[in-house]
């Protein structure tokens, strides 16, 4: 479990907008670690934890695209039913409100999965997950 780098950017809501966004990180060979994208009438908000934010950040801002960094949990678990739960109980008793949370899935069957959790404080929740 650590805290990573999240990136939110915020696209005009119409056909090829993501496109090149992925395009060019193909191209500077920025991995996406996981994904979320939120429609709005006009725009999409795409919430993303890559392998280099400081780079995938300049290309989106070359590309015109706003973005903003903020801190998450990386926390990985086991693929198996009940794994969140742990983490959701630990911090619903410390007070600690989970805003949102997405993840990733294993490669294989079984194995491990990433979920990125997002807080106010992810220092605090950091502490209470240990």
């Amino acid at each position: 479990m650590k805290i990573v780098t999240q990136l939110s950017v915020f696209l005009e809501n119409k056909p090829g907008a993501f496109a090149r966004i992925c395009s060019t990180f193909a191209k500077e060979g920025v991995n996406l670690l996981a994904i979320m994208v939120e429609d709005a009438v006009d725009h999409a908000v795409v919430r993303m934890v890559v392998d280099n934010p400081k780079k995938a950040k300049d290309l989106l801002e070359d590309h015109g695209a706003v973005s903003l960094e903020n801190e998450v949990l990386a926390v990985e678990m086991k693929n198996q039913p009940g794994q969140l739960v742990h983490i959701a109980e630990k911090l619903a008793n410390a007070k600690i409100n989970i805003d949102y949370a997405y993840g990733s899935s294993p490669p294989t069957n079984g194995g491990e999965v990433m979920i990125y959790v997002r807080v106010a404080n992810p220092q605090s929740a950091l502490q209470v997950l240990g």
